[in-house]
């Protein structure tokens, strides 16, 4: 009985916890969101966010190939990875948000895409150093390798402790520099990856929900269980 008690945690239909932070991070990274798209919507790149782009995009050629190697970081098939890693430990909501997450993001790109019209820098920034085979043509706004990560980063990070909880963000911070150094997008890109990135975490984690155990003392006294 005890054995099956300390592994009753780990069951999808154990205790559950839904955080008011989650849908609070949603409503957050949909403002940054809507705030990018405005800005971006109208398909050009403004003073100051060129100079910004300029400031990354302009840094020395000898960082392309690690940057290269970053940006394979957020390709899709990541979200299937991680989701298979935490099915591997038991951790059966964490794999399901992950894969949500994976969906959410294929889905909403494509209705921003429809939304906001604006092309990659290599067509949108006149000098734009666009390395390797980063395309120079094509959708721009969002970065879809940003969106991902932080959507998986958002709902991965209460399972993690310590000074673990940084690396899913460091992560997401490195892939958005290296995709800005390539050439691949431009800043208001990468932000808005952020926001809707939040979005789409959050949303997960209020449909799928926490292993009450992983939420944390300070969770419990501000959620909801089932």
């Amino acid at each position: 009985r005890g054995g099956s008690d300390r592994g009753s945690g780990r069951r999808l239909n154990g205790p559950v916890i839904r955080r008011r932070s989650d849908a609070f991070a949603a409503l957050a990274g949909l403002v940054l969101f809507v705030a990018c798209a405005i800005v971006a919507a109208d398909g050009t790149v403004g003073p100051a966010e060129l100079a910004v782009f300029r400031a990354i995009n302009e840094l020395p050629q000898a960082l392309s190939p690690f940057m290269h190697g970053v940006q394979w970081l957020g390709v899709l098939a990541v979200g299937p990875i991680v989701a298979t890693v935490a099915a591997l430990f038991r951790r059966w909501r964490l794999a399901i948000a992950c894969l949500l997450v994976t969906i959410e993001k294929l889905v909403a790109e494509r209705i921003v895409w429809e939304l906001v019209e604006r092309s990659r820098p290599g067509t949108t920034i006149e000098d734009a150093f666009v390395r390797g085979d980063t395309p120079t043509a094509g959708a721009s706004f969002v970065s879809g390798h940003v969106t991902l990560l932080t959507g998986l980063a958002w709902v991965l990070t209460p399972y993690l402790r310590g000074g673990w909880r940084a690396l899913p963000w460091a992560v997401v911070a490195l892939v958005a520099f290296a995709r800005v150094y390539l050439g691949a997008h431009a800043p208001l890109d990468v932000l808005g990856g952020l926001g809707l990135g939040l979005v789409i975490g959050g949303i997960a984690n209020v449909i799928v929900g926490l292993e009450a155990r992983v939420a944390g003392v300070a969770d419990h006294s501000r959620a909801r269980y089932n």
